[in-house]
């Protein structure tokens, strides 16, 4: 799972790209993610390099890209 955290980043980034503003439920199937651990590890990732934007609720976040 960690060996491919970069490639499912990527995968994330591109649906937020085609996608503007997106879910967790959305992402997951835009993105084509196997579970949600996988997901978690990719926004992660993406937060880590400054690219993702998080809003909505605790409960309900969306992300967007920067």
């Amino acid at each position: 799972m960690f060996e491919n955290a970069g490639e499912v980043a990527g995968m994330v980034w591109n649906a937020l790209n085609e996608n503007e503003t997106m879910s967790v439920k959305d992402l997951k199937k835009a993105a084509k993610v196997k579970t949600e651990k996988e997901l978690y590890l990719a926004l992660g990732w993406l937060l880590r390099e400054d690219k993702l934007v998080v809003a909505g609720t605790d409960k309900e976040p969306v992300f967007s890209l920067k």
